[in-house]
């Protein structure tokens, strides 16, 4: 129960905890000034690749007050999905496919937004004021201002990272037009370390603390709508959404605890090590189905059998033929082109084996 000495803040940290949070503070909303410039540079090296939207409203995404004019502070909030298990345990399995530790559970932006509008209203009830509450879709620098919020900094793979929580934080944001106490910003403590720098499968980082998403696995099985370039296909492995290698091996997840994670992250058995198969053979009412309730649903059919084809070809294993050759005459070309590619390495691997 609150007392009447604990603050507005601190009453609001504690409710988020109630919430499903497992950080919440408290940044200014000028507290990230350099960060609208860091954007137009990236932005002007091209680093963004089709992600048009990131340009388009690039001006809004440089400073929460560019958003909106009234905000004073912004909350910063994260919810944990730390693992239970190894990220990289299936690398060498290559007939299953590989999807990244976010993606496994429920959709986070439906999981974080709900707990944002639940605190926003708390927060309203204390103390009447106009906020805005915000997940990944709208133009806001998260990682920045969490950093100035000092949840964690961002590390050299440029996500963020949490003494607590290592690299595992969905985050949130809730602009508000009081004025409440800032916390001391998170340093770097990153030190000489690049882990994540040599862990890259496609040398994605042309600097510490830069990322170039035209060569990102991430990017490219994510965001990437055309035929993935092949420089990076064998390099791709059996990742068919996202890639965690550059998270996984931050030594700073040795502090993450998988029972602070939100349940409603646990990853869905389904999806721990789905068989490329059976990937290969869905149709759009096949994928709908088995990616409900996902984040995996926003990419669609054709982006996931595109990506499935590509993990097939890498795969060394003859048996995927039967399921690759009838996407050989797919409707959508890029699906027919990366049948055809993986249809062809394996076909060598095939003739191999018969000798």
């Amino acid at each position: 129960m609150p007392t009447q000495t604990e603050s507005l803040e601190q009453r609001l940290k504690a409710q988020a905890r109630r919430l499903g949070f497992a950080a919440c503070a408290i940044a200014r909303a000028d507290a990230a000034p350099e960060a609208g410039r860091r954007l137009r540079q990236w932005l002007d090296d091209g680093c963004h690749g089709e992600m048009l939207w990131m340009e388009e409203r690039a001006e809004q995404r440089g400073s929460p007050q560019a958003l909106w004019p009234d905000v004073r502070s912004v909350i910063m909030l994260g919810m944990s999905y730390a693992p239970a298990r190894d990220p990289l345990a299936l690398a060498d399995e290559g007939d299953r496919g590989r999807i990244s530790v976010y993606a496994q559970g429920r959709d986070y932006h439906d999981v974080v937004k709900k707990g944002l509008k639940s605190l926003a209203r708390w927060l309203v009830e204390e103390q009447a004021s106009a906020l805005k509450v915000f997940v990944d879709t709208a133009p806001v620098m998260e990682k920045p201002l969490a950093a100035a919020a000092g949840l964690g900094w961002q590390g050299k793979h440029s996500n963020l990272v949490s003494r607590d929580h290592g690299s595992w934080l969905f985050l949130g944001a809730i602009y508000s037009e009081i004025a409440l106490e800032p916390d001391l910003p998170e340093t770097d403590h990153c030190g000489s370390c690049t882990a994540c720098q040599s862990a890259c499968p496609t040398d994605a980082f042309p600097a510490p603390y830069v990322v170039d998403a035209r060569r990102c696995i991430s990017y490219l099985t994510i965001e990437h709508k055309g035929p993935i370039p092949r420089e990076f296909r064998d390099k791709i492995g059996n990742r068919i959404y996202g890639c965690d290698d550059c998270l996984a091996v931050c030594p700073w997840n040795k502090f993450a605890d998988s029972a602070a994670a939100n349940r409603a992250f646990i990853g869905r058995a389904e999806l721990a090590a789905p068989e490329l198969g059976d990937l290969l053979a869905l149709d759009d009412a096949g994928f709908r189905e088995v990616f409900s309730g996902s984040p995996i649903k926003r990419i669609g059919r054709n982006r996931m059998v595109r990506n499935a084809a590509i993990a097939a070809g890498n795969s060394r294993d003859p048996k995927l033929l039967t399921p690759l050759r009838p996407l050989l005459t797919d409707d959508d070309p890029v699906v027919a082109e990366a049948a055809a590619w993986a249809v062809e390495r394996l076909s060598r691997c095939d003739l191999t084996v018969e000798r």
